[in-house]
């Protein structure tokens, strides 16, 4: 089901994966006019757009407090206890990214130091409409309440005008979410970037989303901060003979179920294990609901490796750089350190992506095709800003100044060497009155 491919070929196939930049394009034009039309005419082009693409304008885009409570009757406790300890385990894991302010002082006359200050206005973008990802909602709103950002607004898409399911409010109330409004779209990554004359506009924009959602968050970059630019989700698992079958080849189908175009690499050390896993594939997708879904991701976007050994396996992962790397060898914690570029690793047999996905505390917004060789997943960072500060004093000012204006004057910029001879003059001629 999987095909298996020489390093040549397997290779050659990753290289393909990339959206040609001819189709690039056409998301961003699509994208690029409604992005202008909204910044133009504001309520009017969203509410438009709303009817064009989701079929109906629901009657108010806010979802109100009586909406939020009601949301809570709706949801099955057992459903609302799972959600609670997923949010207690990802804020767990984020509290410890945080960092206070620091001062450094290196002698009587000079300190310098950083400001940990968080972002404002922060918008929380989630998929929705034929699907619900209440994941989404807690990966990505826990870190920026936990950040301090002040209003974390949610945007997520309705079809035919009908209500946001209730397990997103849920989540959203669990996560922090102080704003929600029910609509998706490019409409929305405009609305939340330029802002319109009912929705504020915000400082950042983060979550997933559909190929037009992510040409929208690419345009607007530089006016508002994004997360990154996504691709479909992706796994790489690196196996050798002591691996179970039955568990690789579940963890591949969990991967090739997300989308058609969500690809599943498994690279291994055994022959054997590939026949096991290859016949665990075929009798596993046929239990799916999803079955189409994974059968066609796994037999067009996915690879299968055999290598001649372990290390030769993570040089390949590497090259690889995966959204979501899984160790499955007899010693995974001795191979941890050989890991360069993966966005999370899942280190045991007894660790599967899904843990990742859902429930243990890192974040699931991670860096997908390739791009974990320069990136890093969704953190408290991403809504932090670090500001620098400098104090000198007159007598350290005159110490450093013969250094400064000499690198001044040979970039050409003298100004900046004036800006400290006039400080020195001014010195001067106050003793000598």
């Amino acid at each position: 089901m999987i095909p298996r491919l020489d390093k040549d070929t397997f290779f050659d196939k990753i290289s393909r994966k990339k959206t040609k930049s001819k189709e690039k394009q056409q998301y961003l034009q699509a994208a690029a006019s409604i992005i202008d039309d909204i910044q133009e005419n504001g309520d009017q082009a969203v509410h438009k757009y709303i009817e064009k693409f989701d079929g109906k304008v629901p009657e108010s885009l806010l979802v109100t407090e009586e909406d939020r409570k009601n949301a809570w009757n709706q949801v099955d406790d057992q459903i609302i206890e799972s959600l609670q300890k997923a949010a207690e385990n990802i804020r767990s894991f984020h509290e410890k990214q945080l960092q206070n302010s620091r001062m450094m002082q290196t002698d009587n006359d000079i300190i310098s130091g950083q400001l940990y200050r968080s972002i404002e206005r922060v918008g929380i973008y989630v998929p929705g409409g034929t699907a619900v990802y209440p994941s989404s909602v807690l990966m990505n709103a826990i870190p920026a309440s936990l950040a301090g950002v002040d209003e974390i607004i949610m945007a997520t898409p309705v079809r035919n005008g009908e209500e946001i399911a209730p397990i997103l409010i849920v989540a959203a109330d669990i996560s922090g979410v102080t704003t929600m409004y029910r609509f998706g779209g490019v409409q929305a990554i405009a609305s939340l970037a330029y802002g319109t004359e009912t929705i504020e506009a915000v400082d950042k924009i983060v979550g997933p989303g559909n190929a037009y959602v992510a040409a929208a968050k690419q345009l607007v970059f530089g006016d508002v901060g994004i997360d990154m630019i996504a691709g479909p989700s992706e796994v790489a698992i690196v196996a050798d003979e002591t691996a179970d079958p039955t568990f690789v080849a579940a963890d591949l189908i969990a991967q090739a179920e997300h989308d058609v175009n969500s690809p599943a690499y498994f690279i291994t050390t055994s022959e054997r294990l590939l026949t096991k896993v290859q016949e665990e594939l075929s009798s596993q997708c046929q239990q799916l609901p999803r079955e189409a879904i994974a059968t066609r991701a796994l037999t067009d976007k996915s690879a299968a490796l055999v290598v001649d050994t372990i290390d030769e396996g993570f040089e390949v992962a590497n090259q690889l750089a995966p959204e979501h790397l899984e160790i499955q060898v007899s010693e995974p914690f001795a191979r941890l350190s050989q890991v360069r570029h993966a966005g999370s690793v899942f280190v045991g047999s007894y660790t599967p992506e899904a843990l990742g996905d859902y429930y243990a505390g890192p974040n699931h917004v991670l860096p997908t095709s390739g791009t974990a060789r320069f990136s890093s997943g969704l953190s408290v960072d991403d809504f932090m800003k670090k500001t620098t500060f400098l104090y000198y004093s007159e007598s350290a000012l005159e110490e450093a100044s013969n250094h400064v204006m000499t690198i001044a004057n040979e970039e050409h910029l003298e100004g900046h060497g004036i800006a400290v001879k006039k400080r020195l003059e001014a010195k001067r001629n106050e003793k000598s009155k």
